[in-house]
């Protein structure tokens, strides 16, 4: 019988805490799963548990020095390790993770996460008070903006004698966590998905605009996930000041015209198109060739008329494309959305409510509902967007799977 994680290579990551003994019980239940599991343990983590314990149960050297040791020198594993198709930190200290967020590399672990390019999962384990600790709570958003997912700790007695939010979580749920990672990363393969980003700008004059405050985020989040599950991703972006997602194609564009274009033309070749843009809904009905000068006290006076009506003109043109669109609202979150689902004929749509302070435009979090075709609907909790991304393509995979 083929075990579920046969094939699979696993990095383990190990820092200094009383923890440790859950992490010698997680190499087995990988293992035991088929995958190959390389270990790297900090100094610290030594003093726990020994290398000796993780070499006999993975059947691999375990990185644990930088320098010093014959296996260090020889690099066979450590280059193993970093084309491994997954790494998980468990136990992860307030340490560890303040080296993870900050770049910092100066011991086995820090060093070989900051060379790693996979999914990284972090579990931590660490007193109450110090997992409550600002300083903590920021690196872990931190981490959490750039894709690594948090095995969030669980409610207990701790090592100090107390009962609190900080023990590491149970090595069976720490595994779940590792299939369930490792089963997203090709879900989406062979799926061509086309995602509209940012804001538009419609030109007043040659240097005003009229536009929005979306930062784009929200997309870029979606296609930099979609990209690593092996879509093959196409995004198409108004003007933003992000870096475009690695293997990602970008198209770039300002006026909404010029996206309802690149929109239309690039439907019938994508499988799935996520509508998050800002899209504006009026532009100037002329654009003045030349600056458009003060005249004392006088009042200006735009005259505007609606543009183009993408999602419109996409219903009229998809032939089998799974839609996804976005609703930014101010009132009536569920019944505006639900409305603008059945309008413009979308198989979901994403729903948030923009007064909402703290979330939504120029925030790397937010808090939505997600509604489908058959009315149901679903409240997320305040999220970052990269987590609402992977649900968001979580519910697109189930869609396109029970169609």
């Amino acid at each position: 019988m083929i075990r579920p994680l046969t094939g699979k290579k696993v990095v383990l990551g190990v820092s200094g805490g009383i923890a440790a003994y859950k992490a010698v019980e997680l190499s087995r239940l990988l293992v035991k799963e088929g995958a190959e599991v390389y270990v790297v343990m900090t100094e610290n983590a030594k003093q726990f548990v020994t290398p000796l314990t993780f070499e006999a149960l993975s059947g691999h050297p375990v990185y644990h020095e930088i320098f010093g040791s014959q296996s260090s020198a020889s690099m066979e594993h450590i280059r193993a390790a970093e084309n491994a198709d997954l790494m998980i930190v468990a136990p992860a200290t307030a340490n560890s993770i303040g080296k993870m967020a900050h770049g910092l590399a100066d011991d086995p672990l820090s060093t070989l996460f900051s060379a790693f390019a996979g999914p990284v999962l972090v579990a931590p384990a660490m007193n109450d008070k110090m997992w409550d600790n600002p300083a903590v709570q920021e690196n872990i958003r931190t981490l959490k903006k750039r894709g690594v997912g948090i095995v969030d700790p669980e409610a207990g007695e701790l090592a100090c004698g107390t009962v609190g939010l900080g023990r590491l979580a149970e090595p069976e749920r720490l595994l779940e966590a590792v299939r369930k990672c490792l089963l997203r990363q090709s879900d989406l393969a062979g799926l061509r998905v086309l995602v509209t980003a940012g804001p538009t700008r419609e030109p007043l004059d040659p240097v005003r605009f009229i536009t929005n405050r979306s930062s784009g985020k929200m997309g870029y989040a979606i296609a930099r996930q979609a990209r690593s599950r092996g879509a093959e991703v196409t995004l198409i972006s108004g003007p933003t000041h992000l870096e475009p997602p690695f293997g990602v194609s970008l198209l770039n564009c300002q006026r909404t015209g010029e996206m309802s274009q690149l929109v239309l033309d690039h439907l019938p070749q994508c499988d799935v198109l996520i509508m998050t843009a800002a899209v504006g809904d009026f532009a100037p009905e002329s654009v003045q060739k030349e600056k458009i000068k003060k005249t004392g006290e006088e009042p200006l006076v735009l005259n505007l008329q609606p543009t183009q009506d993408i999602l419109k003109a996409v219903a009229e043109k998809k032939s089998n494309q799974l839609i996804v669109g976005f609703a930014a609202e101010s009132a009536n979150l569920v019944q505006s959305a639900t409305e603008k689902l059945q309008r413009k004929q979308l198989d979901l749509i994403v729903a948030n409510d923009i007064s909402a302070p703290g979330i939504g435009f120029q925030s790397d979090n937010n808090q939505v509902i997600l509604i489908d075709r058959h009315a149901k609907v679903e409240s997320l909790p305040l999220l970052t967007k990269v987590e609402i991304a992977d649900i968001l393509l979580d519910r697109i995979h189930t869609q396109l799977n029970t169609r």
